[in-house]
């Protein structure tokens, strides 16, 4: 509805609206398509025998303080998959009822969970062969070698402190 009614109130100050049209099409495949095929990869990871190696490994990692174990499963999976959402659903789908469970046992808030899993879902998201990188840099006409530094610091560095500091203020002093 918003892209007929803009149409409409600027029908006149188009000078080829089907061109402008076309190119809009055109700028929204190479993201379409991006992020499609990075969460059918790690769907694709998800189905195989080896990820319930991963997984069990990961539940176990560390089993007094599962805050740490689903941090480190979640960005982990973000990070195969390159798209912090579908590293999120992918985790909470296959290890959501495990990590419940863990959380009631040692007397975690849920809510606190669930904020610690979609921050560290934001942790490792943008390597290099994230979806959103290379569009990012294909927006902007940017190289990885010339910008990927900076994504880093600001999209994973930053991020990965932040949810260590909620990890041990959470275990400290429980949901906040």
């Amino acid at each position: 509805m918003a892209c007929a009614v803009l149409i409409l109130l600027r029908i006149g100050h188009w000078n080829n609206l089907q061109k402008t049209i076309n190119r809009g099409t055109y700028d929204s495949m190479l993201p379409i398509f991006n992020t499609a095929s990075e969460v059918g990869y790690g769907a694709v990871i998800a189905s195989l025998a080896g990820f319930l190696i991963i997984r069990d490994s990961i539940l176990n990692l560390t089993p007094d303080n599962p805050l740490i174990s689903e941090a480190v499963a979640m960005t982990t999976l973000a990070g195969i998959t390159g798209s912090s959402s579908g590293g999120l659903s992918i985790a909470l789908s296959t290890l959501g009822e495990d990590y419940l469970r863990m959380a009631v046992a040692a007397g975690i808030d849920p809510e606190l969970m669930h904020r610690v899993a979609v921050m560290a879902a934001g942790g490792l998201d943008t390597l290099p062969h994230s979806g959103a990188v290379i569009t990012l840099l294909a927006i902007c006409g940017l190289t990885h070698k010339q910008s990927y530094l900076n994504v880093a610091m600001v999209t994973m560095v930053i991020p990965l402190i932040a949810v260590v500091a909620v990890i041990i203020l959470g275990t400290m002093f429980g949901s906040f």
